[in-house]
């Protein structure tokens, strides 16, 4: 990050003192801030999503000098209504960063008022563009440094799980599909937790990059492209293809029962679930696919998880890891159970194996 030079008594500064202030705050809409934020930010928007729209259409359609008139008062509304509840307790030490789309009309009002009732407050030069374009050239060198060792295997293998308990075994570890909030598969979708936009998993992303120290090694699970709706920056995964592979190995019956733990919620609406598997229509016949949907109607699971594993998910697999991952080969293998209740145990005993310090 290239420090922001300012004029002495500016109430502007770069995204090089972000660790000097006590809060920062997001005054962009809550749509805005909902597609991505600075990581810890705080939303406290100066105009909704529909008074943004309403003062952009004023505004094109009949005259700046109403818009803004009617944005002054819409925003000055807004600052007096969180300066008696969510700002209410704050000391006169506080110090927060305030933002907004560009570092313009709406995070200046903000930063003038808090200063003037004497809240050393700071507004972000260039506001949300300038994180933005910090994470798009972050990501595109970053990731070059990290020492990855990358967690091979098949569906069903328990990679995440076994990269979990990594991490609270003291391993460092960087969870791609947590931050995706997806397991990365056609079937891999979380109940419950949308996907963040691209934006803000990028985002997510460097803030956890940023928190790992690069001299040890971290551990990573092995993904395309793509996990669900987001894309990984081609650095990062230029660093897992170059990394060292470990190739987790589960029996077949250990990850047929650890698949029927981990999506039993997919047959809580086995007709959504039949309809996903029409995707898989021209990757294999569409009698095939009529099969494995009578399976779902029949509750038959762990005929239906077996089937997908033998003729889909481990094909694609071989096919996949084979082109991206040239040593495969002569990578170690892991021998790991994830249906067993010692992942604490196995975690180390991988750890142990590799030769990495604790």
């Amino acid at each position: 990050m290239t420090p922001t030079p300012h004029s002495p008594g500016s109430l502007r500064c770069g995204l090089d003192a972000l660790g000097q202030f006590d809060e920062i705050i997001d005054v962009r809409t809550p749509a805005e801030y909902a597609d991505d934020h600075i990581p810890g930010a705080l939303s406290a928007p100066v105009l909704s999503n529909e008074e943004r729209v309403l003062i952009g259409t004023m505004y094109a359609q009949e005259s700046p000098f109403k818009a803004t008139r009617l944005g002054a008062a819409l925003v000055a509304r807004h600052i007096a209504e969180y300066l008696e509840t969510i700002f209410a307790d704050r000391p006169r030490t506080w110090r927060p960063l305030i933002y907004c789309w560009r570092g313009g009309k709406r995070s200046g009002s903000m930063t003038t008022w808090f200063n003037l009732i004497g809240w050393k407050a700071r507004q972000l030069d260039g506001g949300y563009k300038t994180w933005r374009r910090h994470v798009i050239d972050a990501l595109a060198e970053r990731p070059a440094g990290l020492n990855c060792v990358v967690l091979t295997g098949p569906t069903g293998s328990g990679k995440t799980r076994l990269l979990q308990s990594l991490g609270a075994a003291g391993a460092q570890i960087l969870d791609l599909e947590g931050l995706a909030r997806h397991r990365g598969s056609l079937l891999g979708a979380l109940p419950d937790q949308p996907q963040p936009s691209q934006r803000g998993f990028e985002s997510a992303l460097l803030h956890a990059i940023e928190a790992l120290d690069p001299a040890r090694p971290v551990f990573v699970e092995a993904e395309s492209r793509r996990i669900g709706q987001v894309g990984l920056p081609d650095a990062l995964l230029n660093a897992m293809h170059a990394g060292r592979c470990v190739r987790v190995r589960a029996a077949l019956p250990q990850r047929i029962a650890f698949l029927l733990q981990d999506y039993a919620h997919l047959f809580d609406t086995p007709d959504d679930f039949g309809q996903t598997l029409e995707r898989l229509i021209g990757l294999h016949s569409r009698q095939t696919v009529r099969d494995w949907q009578a399976l779902i109607a029949a509750d038959r699971r762990a005929e239906l998880f077996q089937a997908l594993v033998e003729s889909h998910y481990d094909p694609a697999y071989r096919r996949s890891s084979d082109s991206h991952y040239a040593d495969l080969d002569q990578a170690a293998v892991f021998d790991y159970d994830p249906t067993a209740d010692d992942g604490h145990a196995q975690a180390r005993a991988l750890i142990e194996q590799l030769r990495i310090p604790a």
